[in-house]
């Protein structure tokens, strides 16, 4: 990091931003080149967790090269002034990367499930095998994250 001046090294300020963002996006790659979505996570013991559709581009792509890279950013601030090279953005911002593997088996995805209701409503629910069976279901495992804010 270039400005280790906005360098977060604290664990836990890095997952305080992940617990306070509604957004990740996950960024992949495959022969065609980059490819960045926004989703929907939850984030438990050092991983992010995702639900998605049956079927599509990033799931023709995970299964194909399961690293990825991911970035939140809460906290948002526009700061101005009279000089335009004056104006500025305050934020905190977390970027990281990992392997994203499918979840499988049913009482797992219903606990993944839970984990991404949880990060947005605070509360634990229950689901059933037709739903759970609905969607994919798939973490990625987190290898290194770095934080920064300004």
């Amino acid at each position: 990091m270039i400005r280790k001046d906005r360098e977060i090294t604290s664990r836990d300020e890095i997952e305080s931003i992940i617990k306070n963002a509604f957004v990740c996006r996950l960024a992949m790659a495959d022969e065609n080149g980059p490819y960045i979505v926004p989703l929907s996570f939850g984030y438990n013991d050092g991983s992010l967790y995702f639900h998605c559709a049956k079927e599509g581009r990033k799931l023709d792509i995970l299964k194909k090269n399961k690293r990825v890279c991911f970035e939140i950013d809460t906290c948002h601030e526009i700061v101005e002034s009279e000089k335009a090279c004056k104006w500025g953005m305050k934020y905190s911002s977390v970027i990281g990367f990992g392997n994203a593997l499918f979840i499988e088996e049913t009482e797992l995805k219903k606990r993944a499930l839970d984990i991404i209701m949880r990060h947005y409503s605070g509360r634990s629910f229950e689901f059933d095998g037709k739903e759970v069976n609905r969607v994919i279901l798939f973490k990625v495992e987190i290898e290194s994250m770095t934080g920064k804010k300004r």
